[in-house]
């Protein structure tokens, strides 16, 4: 693991001769996600296109995205750096914290095998909400679903997981969501927090068809 975590700098600071640095590791990490990332979604979403599953790998890929994993990790904490690249703030630059994310992932497939380097995977890359999925990035239907009960004076919505089925690495949720006795909706998702952002979307969409409030034009 030491040397997952060795960035270059280090070692041309020590002058070694040898490599000891994690950019193989880095290398091998980048194609085990890849492969196993894919392996899930395929899994998750057997019915979606390839160009709909190529988009959801390119999102979990990302240097963005594995520079979030790494920051919920405190990695940068815990890197070795040389002196010029600890100065100028190595420990929390986004690319030099996801390659380090990309190497640990190769050295726990190297000391323990494919099994745990895909249950790592699934746990902490991909993890429960599939936002592109779900097409909710960026839109907090709940809140929306709230504001206009308030404004129109009706109940707050109240939400209720109806079911779970599936794996541990693929489940699907079912949740409903209620504003008093009338405005009832149910949607799945990934994820509770996704099917409830699409049970409130949709509740919103039953309000507005009624007339109760006006959606904001696209």
């Amino acid at each position: 693991m030491e040397r997952a975590l060795t960035h270059k700098s280090r070692v041309y600071q020590k002058n070694a001769e040898a490599p000891s640095d994690n950019e193989q590791l880095e290398f091998l990490g980048d194609a085990i996600l890849g492969f196993l990332a894919s392996e899930a979604l395929v899994a998750r979403h057997p019915d979606y296109p390839e160009g709909r599953l190529s988009k959801m790998k390119a999102h979990l890929v990302s240097a963005s995205h594995l520079h979030q994993v790494a920051a919920r990790f405190k990695l940068g904490d815990h890197l070795l750096l040389g002196r010029g690249e600890e100065m100028s703030g190595g420990r929390e630059k986004k690319a030099l914290l996801a390659n380090a994310l990309e190497a640990l992932i190769a050295a726990l497939y190297l000391d323990a095998g494919v099994e745990a380097a895909r249950h790592f995977i699934v746990r902490h890359i991909l993890g429960d909400d599939d936002p592109l999925d779900e097409g909710l990035e960026g839109t907090d239907y709940k809140s929306s679903l709230q504001e206009v009960a308030q404004s129109r004076k009706l109940p707050q919505p109240r939400y209720l997981t109806i079911e779970e089925r599936g794996p541990e690495h693929a489940k699907t949720f079912l949740v409903e969501v209620r504003v008093g006795r009338e405005w009832i909706s149910r949607a799945e998702g990934l994820s509770k927090k996704s099917a409830g952002q699409r049970a409130a979307q949709q509740l919103l969409q039953q309000l507005a068809d009624a007339g109760e409030f006006s959606p904001p034009s696209a």
